[in-house]
């Protein structure tokens, strides 16, 4: 098994530091900068979020590829706002101009605030998932097929699909673990992502999702996101997370965001916020940020030295975790630490591992 280190592209050199929630102002020189530096420290991919409020993600991505030559993108996409069969003749088409550097990542959605914001109005998170599920379906056919196809569902009518276009490679990756998600994920996730938990907690979320990619003769590989905080000794990287809380303490009531009793929408922020009731777990994960913005998105981290850190990662990586998905709270300069600190240290003691592994299994 070989990981895969994956980025972020955020659209602006800021977090939840600077205002206590994610900023999604387009910058740029940010932009050109963060593709730089992630290309040059030895990234895989990186992830162009999506948002109801943000840049749109294939366009950004499209940009991006025009400016590297190696690094992949993630391409994150909401189902149900634009016609399954024009999505996937839109991600066919980034993959075959980018020479195969590009992979989708399905955000159903779990905030129908959010939803509200571009239409979707009145849906209920099952429903959501069923269409992903639908959604999905068609976006394969319409990527494999040789014939012109029809299809009728709940959520979409079709006649004579055909796409010209067909992507070289282009993997799906998925999240969600409510039960509804995890069967969607089993069906169709080439990679099922999740948050950085516990190691049982991701042991268990694993698990699941094997059992329901094995009722389909599936394998999915694994996503893990976290947010490291390394620095040359453990004692410096603990005051550098302390330091990140209280920065992101001090935005939120500045800004008037709650700083407790907060009451996720989704299955996973909801799981995310019970791991935050201490604020270490394990060895050194650190969920000092998940306590204060209500786990929104990926908000815990690892904490410790580069080799510390790296070796707490090699713990996921023996459950099954192949894909690492890493961003920080000062994004373009923790972009350029990891990848001259901590990326080399990870393949190194994955490569030792997996060496180890081939000896015993003779």
């Amino acid at each position: 098994m070989s990981v895969k280190f994956i980025g972020y592209i955020g659209f602006n050199n800021s977090s939840e530091v600077d205002q206590g929630t994610r900023n999604r102002a387009l910058d740029l020189d940010y932009v050109r900068n963060a593709l730089r530096v992630q290309e040059e420290g030895g990234f895989d991919r990186v992830l162009i979020p999506f948002g109801s409020n943000t840049p749109e993600s294939q366009i950004v991505a499209a940009y991006g590829a025009a400016l590297t030559t190696r690094l992949g993108f993630l391409v994150a996409h909401r189902p149900g706002f634009t016609q399954p069969t024009v999505a996937a003749r839109q991600l066919a088409t980034l993959d075959q101009l980018s020479g195969g550097r590009v992979a989708v990542h399905i955000i159903t959605g779990g905030a129908d605030e959010e939803m509200a914001r571009d239409g979707d109005v009145g849906t209920t998170k099952a429903e959501r998932y069923a269409r992903s599920d639908e959604y999905l379906g068609i976006l394969r056919q319409e990527w494999q097929a040789e014939t012109p196809f029809d299809h009728d569902g709940r959520f979409y009518q079709i006649r004579k699909a055909h796409s010209a276009i067909k992507p070289d490679h282009l993997p799906v990756f998925f999240g969600g673990t409510s039960p509804e998600a995890i069967d969607v994920a089993g069906r169709h996730a080439d990679v099922y992502a999740t948050w950085g938990e516990t190691l049982s907690a991701t042991r268990e979320t694993i698990a699941r999702v094997r059992a329901s990619a094995a009722r389909h003769g599936r394998a999915p590989g694994f996503s893990l996101s976290l947010r490291p905080v390394i620095a040359a000794t453990e004692e410096e990287a603990w005051r550098k997370a302390a330091s990140i809380v209280e920065r992101v303490r001090e935005a939120r009531i500045r800004q008037g965001l709650p700083i407790r009793d907060h009451a996720p929408p989704n299955d996973g922020s909801r799981r995310l916020l019970e791991t935050a009731t201490s604020l270490r777990q394990d060895d050194r994960l650190w969920t000092g940020v998940a306590q204060l913005t209500g786990a929104a998105g990926n908000s815990t981290g690892l904490v410790g030295t580069p080799e510390q850190v790296a070796e707490s990662m090699l713990d996921y990586y023996r459950l099954g975790v192949d894909h690492f998905l890493i961003r920080g709270f000062d994004p373009l300069g923790d972009a350029e630490l990891y990848g001259r600190e901590l990326l080399p240290v990870v393949r190194e003691k994955i490569a030792a591992y997996d060496a180890l592994q081939a000896v015993q299994a003779g």
